[in-house]
């Protein structure tokens, strides 16, 4: 039973080895197949476990201390052994600080739910963190309406500005002048000569 064991390639602790004589070793090819497919499955499973965190929260976590709390993103690691979930917290800083406190404390319930749902053999562990990335859209739209306004003083300003020289500083074209006045011109000029002089 012993030499049947050893050829199908088994462990002590009945998982598959890498030195089967019959199946030779696992190449590369095999392994990137199976971490594809594991990041595949993480990625479904993460999706999978934020929905069923925020139904949780909502339905069945009845601390106290928690906010207006919403799960913004999920991740699983290619093991499906730890998830991480990303949540914002409507409010102030002390409701931020009162619904971290209710989340770790929640964290056996919601593992709970999440292992009975999700159906997986071992339920991931849980992490919470605090998500920046809508508070910092919401201050570059600040940034960006301070801006506006700024811009549209400065319009302003610039509308009513006057020139600090002349309205036009640029010299106009010279205008052409025709022959023909140029000849009434020089007529005009010998009619105005005075008489007794030489022209």
């Amino acid at each position: 039973m012993a030499a049947g064991t050893a050829a199908e390639g088994h462990d002590q602790d009945g998982s598959v080895s890498g030195t089967d004589p019959c199946r030779g070793h696992l190449d590369e090819t095999t392994k990137d197949t199976a971490d594809v497919v594991d990041v595949a499955r993480a990625r479904k499973l993460a999706v999978r476990i934020r929905e069923v965190v925020a139904t949780t929260l909502e339905l069945q976590v009845k601390d106290p201390r928690l906010g207006m709390v919403t799960i913004t993103d999920a991740k699983v690691t290619p093991d499906l052994r730890e998830a991480t979930l990303y949540y914002t917290v409507f409010g102030d800083d002390r409701a931020r600080s009162e619904s971290a406190a209710a989340l770790e404390s929640a964290k056996g319930v919601l593992r709970t739910q999440v292992g009975r749902q999700t159906g997986v053999r071992y339920t991931p562990s849980l992490a919470f963190i605090a998500d920046v990335v809508p508070e910092t859209t919401g201050r570059l739209e600040a940034l960006l309406e301070q801006a506006r306004l700024e811009d549209a003083r400065v319009q302003e300003i610039a509308s009513a500005a006057q020139p600090a020289g002349e309205a036009d500083p640029y010299r106009a074209p010279r205008v052409p002048v025709d022959d023909d006045e140029d000849d009434e011109d020089d007529d005009q000029d010998e009619d105005d000569a005075a008489p007794g002089t030489v022209s």
